[in-house]
C-alpha cells in the first residue's frame, strides 16, 4: 500500500520537475506585439540580451522595444505558481510521512485506536453491552451469535452518558478489524438508564433477524489489509455515538461508544 503511495508521491515530483524546467523557458514580450520565447534575459544600458530558445543564441534587442512590465509581471506569476507546486508536493510527501508513522506505531491486534494530544496513539476500550428482550437481559457475547427470540429485541449499553467524550466535531478514528467484516458509525438512543445500539427484529419460523440502526455517513481510507482511517462526512452533533463491527444478520457487535460536547 504504501510502496504505491511513494511511486505516486514520486511521479509527482517528475511531474513538477518536469513542468519546472519547462517553465525556465518564458516570453519577452514586444511593445509592438508578439514576443521571443527566451530563456533568460539582462538589461545592459539601452539594450536588453537575451538568450533565444528558438535560435539557441543570446541576441539583442533595443531596451525601448521591449515590454519589461509586461514580461515582469509574467516571471512574476510564473514563480507564485512554482512556489505553489513546491508547497503541494512538500505537503503530500510530509501526509505520507506522518501516516507511515501512525501504521507502523498501530498495534497489530484488532481494536480501535486514536491519536492523543501528543500524537500517540491509544486504544479504546470496548464497551459492554446486552440484549433486552421482554425486560429479560441477557451479555452479548462478543463476536459470537446468541439465540434471540422471535419478536423484539434490543441491544443495550449501559449508563446514559459514554465516559469517553470528545469535543471535536469530526474525530478520526483508527480500526484494526478482526477479521473480513463490516463497521458503521452509529448515533446511540437515549433512555432511561442507558443507550440503545440498534433494535433486532427476528421473523419467527424462518429466525431471520433484521438490524435497525442509525448508521452515519464516513470517509474511510485503508491504509493496509485490515485497517483504516475513519471519520464522519458530516460535524457530529452533541450526543452520543459509537464505532460498531459487525456481521449481518448475527447480533455479534463489537462496539465501541464516545460522547460529542
Amino acid at each position: 500500500m504504501y510502496a504505491v503511495g511513494m511511486r505516486q508521491i514520486f511521479l509527482s515530483i517528475l511531474v513538477f520537475t518536469l513542468a519546472l524546467l519547462a517553465a525556465q523557458n518564458y516570453r519577452l514580450y514586444l511593445k509592438e506585439g508578439g514576443h521571443h520565447l527566451v530563456r533568460e534575459h539582462e538589461v545592459e544600458g539601452d539594450r536588453v540580451r537575451y538568450y533565444s530558445i528558438e535560435r539557441g543564441d543570446w541576441e539583442e534587442i533595443p531596451l525601448n522595444m521591449v515590454d519589461l512590465k509586461r514580461t515582469k509581471s509574467e516571471l512574476s506569476k510564473r514563480d507564485e505558481s512554482a512556489k505553489s507546486e513546491r508547497d503541494m508536493v512538500a505537503a503530500e510527501a510530509a501526509v505520507e510521512r506522518e501516516n507511515r508513522r501512525i501504521v507502523a506505531s498501530i498495534p497489530e491486534d484488532p481494536g480501535l485506536f486514536r491519536l492523543d494530544s501528543a500524537g500517540k496513539i491509544v486504544s479504546l476500550k470496548l464497551a459492554e453491552s446486552v440484549i433486552v428482550t421482554d425486560k429479560k437481559r441477557q451479555a452479548l457475547k462478543v463476536l459470537s451469535p446468541i439465540p434471540i427470540f422471535a419478536g423484539k429485541s434490543t441491544v443495550e449499553l449501559a449508563g446514559e452518558k459514554s465516559g469517553t467524550i470528545y469535543s471535536e466535531r469530526r474525530p478520526e478514528f483508527y480500526l484494526r478489524l478482526s477479521k473480513t467484516q463490516q463497521f458503521a458509525l452509529i448515533r446511540l438512543t437515549p433512555k432511561k438508564g442507558g443507550r440503545i445500539v440498534e433494535v433486532v427484529q427476528t421473523v419467527p419460523v424462518s429466525n431471520e433477524k433484521m438490524e435497525e440502526r442509525k448508521e452515519l455517513e464516513i470517509f474511510r481510507q485503508q491504509l493496509e489489509e485490515g485497517l483504516y482511517k475513519l471519520w464522519p462526512q458530516a460535524d457530529l452533533a452533541a450526543g452520543e455515538y459509537a464505532w460498531i463491527e459487525f456481521t449481518d444478520g448475527q447480533v455479534n457487535l463489537m462496539i465501541w461508544d464516545f460522547r460529542i460536547e
